[in-house]
């Protein structure tokens, strides 16, 4: 149930900053269902590549103060998307890629991050 409401939160997360990036971000599937699967990729992106990524930038976050993750969260959100449009799920950032991934991954980890503090009552 647990993991069922994170790709939930994700997934309204998604929605959320592709919703205000709209003309930057675009998706190729605007149905519910693709923000669901998304929401699932992400949430796998996340558990299993971002630990790794961590780990391995671990100095340069060291270097600049912890501003480095910023970089790897855009990188994440921009990995995210590739993947699902691999299943003409996911999205595209057309212009000036870098910049409105890291928007949209901004966006995404406050929206998170508020929703999770709202609903999950365990923390």
């Amino acid at each position: 149930m647990r993991t069922l409401l994170k790709i939930l939160i994700n997934a309204g997360a998604l929605y959320f900053a592709v919703w205000i990036l709209n003309p930057h971000i675009v998706m190729q599937n605007n149905a519910w269902y693709a923000y669901i699967v998304m929401g699932l990729i992400f949430g796998i992106v996340n558990a299993i590549i971002k630990p790794v990524v961590m780990f391995a930038s671990c100095p340069l976050i060291i270097l600049t103060l912890g501003l480095g993750t910023l970089v790897v969260n855009t990188l994440l959100f921009m990995l995210s998307g590739w993947l699902g449009t691999v299943i003409n799920i996911g999205f595209t950032i057309p212009e000036n890629p870098f910049m409105y991934a890291f928007l949209g991954a901004l966006i995404v980890s406050l929206v998170s991050f508020i929703l999770s503090r709202i609903f999950d009552k365990k923390k």
